[in-house]
């Protein structure tokens, strides 16, 4: 039996990139995991179908998010395959690229709504299913690099991480766990066209101290370990999940 088996997961963007890699990572430990998606059904049945067929348990469902009433959407479509939730992997997001000059209201909103408020209300609205001892990992971003050209996304990444450390405090005696990860550069479906450019590639592969890119595998690998028991003693972090490109960047 794996370490998760017997505990339900909700990840947030399952059917692709770093969420897809998570939700197959925490099946295959043992867990029935929630897919969400939020445009791409069929990318999700399809990420729902691999789990299976390698023996593992899931469903997907599906809500917009960034919009309102997100939270309340995505709940409702979980209540109807699920009663309750061990595991909560916040993943969804998407990068608004705009420097702080192009960027106008309607845009900074955006960014926020979709990186920001709808994690909050996803926690705030999943209390209450949220079981002891029960796990909040947020994915976020590398907010102690400075990265031009995303500055609203940015800093709501930046927002949720702050969010984790009050939740590690808020939730401690219901022996929840709250910690963030940040990936570096992923090699992923959503970054495919950028580092198809050699010189993009050359540049992602220089900032890690291992001189690659990272893969999605690689990122869920240490979600994995923050919803597993062994994390039990780990609260309120923020886990360096680029490859140490922090370090270069110093």
């Amino acid at each position: 039996m794996g370490v998760l088996t017997g505990r339900t997961a909700l990840v947030t963007g399952a059917s692709r990139g770093i969420g897809r890699a998570v939700a197959e990572r925490l099946a295959r430990d043992g867990a029935r995991v929630a897919v969400h998606y939020g445009s791409s059904e069929a990318a999700a049945k399809e990420t729902v179908a691999g789990i299976e067929a390698a023996g593992g348990s899931a469903f997907a469902i599906r809500a917009e998010l960034g919009v309102p009433g997100d939270a309340q959407a995505l709940w409702e479509a979980f209540d109807r395959h699920a009663d309750g939730v061990d595991i909560l992997v916040n993943n969804a997001g998407a990068a608004t690229f705009a420097t702080i000059g192009d960027t106008d209201e309607e845009l900074y909103d955006r960014a926020h709504a979709l990186n920001a408020r709808a994690p909050f209300f996803i926690i705030r609205q999943g209390l209450g299913r949220l079981r002891d001892d029960g796990r909040i990992i947020n994915v976020t971003a590398a907010t102690d690099a400075g990265i031009p050209g995303i500055a609203a996304t940015h800093m709501a990444k930046g927002a949720v991480t702050a969010l984790t450390r009050s939740l590690a405090v808020e939730l401690a005696a219901r022996g929840i766990t709250a910690n963030s990860v940040a990936p570096g550069f992923i090699d992923t479906d959503l970054t495919s066209a950028v580092l198809a450019d050699p010189g993009m590639r050359a540049h992602a592969e220089s900032v890690s101290v291992f001189r690659r890119v990272g893969t999605a595998a690689e990122v869920a690998d240490v979600v994995a370990f923050l919803a597993s028991p062994d994390s039990r003693w780990v609260t309120g972090q923020h886990m360096d999940a680029t490859g140490g490109s922090l370090l270069s960047l110093q």
